[in-house]
Formats: structure tokens, sequence, C-alpha cells
């Protein structure tokens, strides 16, 4: 007790002093994205996004509909966190806490993120009603969790996120990304090849990365994937039509109305 009060009363006199300096005191804010649909904000951090990204571009590469993607996410986020653990209860790992003994694969493919979101989704459409059962119990039937109704509280998150990442909801995403060193394509344009085949057109050059559909929501959908793989791509610049973004280390920087090509074309920029 006595070492807590005197962490407290150092605390409380250096924010005494920053506020008699006229200094605020202002706490960096950890580094996320966020995606916005109807009002409402769903964050997670970079890793989580980047596990997110490879869900929903497996869902887009299935031709499922946005549904299934908030079914995953959702699933994911209780089961672990949106993370590719290689622990849980029993034999249970990976994003979705997928058991080898239970016929899900084995620990080598569970734990690709690509092989267990299209295990969940192989699974989930088998589902009577899937398409219009409520999020948490249709989860639950996948799953068969020991904490029926834990999929709940994930839902409105969920939708939000897949809302987004589908392309239904356009300039909906936006990182804070302060990392330093080179960015890399790499995983951004596998993510974009494996889920967009046929629908977007994808091209680099140096550090940017084109993009080209006649399909505007499929084009918002490649887009916003690509943003929450910045973790390893380290993303700078993003340019969709007449929006644009700009990376902001200290918040989350909105999306711009500038002269651009055209709608169906967007440019993607990473750090060189």
């Amino acid at each position: 007790m006595v070492i807590l009060l005197s962490l407290l009363l150092v605390v409380g006199f250096f924010v005494l002093r920053l506020l008699g300096n006229g200094t605020t005191a202002v706490i960096p804010p950890r580094q996320q994205c966020r995606a916005t649909a109807q009002g409402v904000d769903a964050t997670v951090s970079l890793e989580q996004a980047g596990n997110a990204a490879i869900i929903v571009a497996e869902s887009v590469r299935r031709s499922l509909p946005p549904r299934a993607a908030s079914i995953a996410l959702a699933t994911a986020l209780q089961e672990s966190g949106l993370r590719n653990i290689d622990y849980g209860d029993r034999d249970s790992i990976g994003l979705f806490q997928q058991r080898p003994s239970q016929g899900w694969g084995t620990v080598e493919d569970i734990m690709d993120p690509w092989y267990s979101a299209g295990r969940f989704y192989q699974a989930l459409v088998k589902i009577p009603s899937w398409d219009t059962g409520s999020i948490n119990d249709v989860a639950q039937k996948v799953q068969r969790s020991g904490v029926p109704d834990g999929y709940r509280k994930h839902e409105t998150r969920a939708r939000v996120l897949a809302s987004a990442l589908t392309g239904h909801s356009a300039a909906a995403v936006s990182c804070i990304d302060r990392q330093t060193g080179p960015g890399s394509l790499s995983q951004t344009e596998r993510v974009l090849r494996e889920g967009f085949t046929g629908s977007v057109r994808i091209s680099t050059e140096g550090t940017s990365l084109a993009l080209e559909s006649t399909d505007e929501v499929a084009l918002w959908s490649a887009v916003q994937i690509a943003m929450f793989t910045t973790e390893s791509a380290g993303i700078v610049n993003v340019r969709v039509g007449e929006q644009t973004w700009a990376n902001d280390t200290k918040r989350f920087a909105e999306w711009k109305v500038s002269p651009a090509p055209s709608s169906q074309q967007a440019v993607i920029t990473v750090r060189s």
C-alpha cells in the first residue's frame, strides 16, 4: 500500500508540473485499425486486422455474402481474440480454436489462417438457415462451444468490420501505424490475389500497388482489406477515385476528396 501511494504521488507530481507549465500531457494512441459503418466504430490491433483481412478475403474468394464474414469474425473474436494462437482448451488451436482430434485438420493446417477460415466457411454453409439465423446461434452450431452465448457480444463489432472489409461501407477504414522500416507489398498482394481473382485487376510497381475494377464494391473491399494488412505492408497513402487517405501516426486520419484519375481505380503506396 505504501509503495502504491508513493507511485501515485510521483505520477501526480509530474502531471501537475506539466499542467503548471501550460503543457498538455497526451498519451499517444496505440497502433490499430478502425472500421466505421452506420455511425458505429470497431477497432482492432494491427495483428487482429491482418487476420480479419484474411478471414474476409476468404469469404470474398468463395463468393459468400457479407453475413458469412460477420459470423466468421464474431467467432474468431470470441474463440481467439482474432489472433492465430497455437494453444487453447485441450487441443484447440488457431483463429477459430479448431481441434485436430475433431477432424478439423492437422496442426499445421489449422495454424494456416487461410485453411482455418476456409474450413470454417465449409462448415458454416452446411448449417440450415445460416444466412438468416442469429449470428450467435449459427456460430454455436458450427463450433459447439462450452459457452453457447459467447458470440453474441461480438455481433455488432463483427458486422461493422464485415461491412467495411466487404466494400459495402466505402471510405470506412483508417489505421494508425507508427512503424518506420521499409514496407512490403508481398502479403498484401497475396491476400488480394487470393480473394479477388477475376474481379479486381492487380499490378505492382516499386512501392505502389494499383487496383482496377468496374465493380465499385469489390474495389472498396480490396482497398480496405489491403489497409488491414498494414502491419506487414506499412501503408502510407491510398487513393480511390476522388477519395484519398494518408497515414497519421497520432490519430485516425480521415478520408479526403481530391482530384484523381478514375473511380474504377485505386493506388496503394507503402513506406519506402
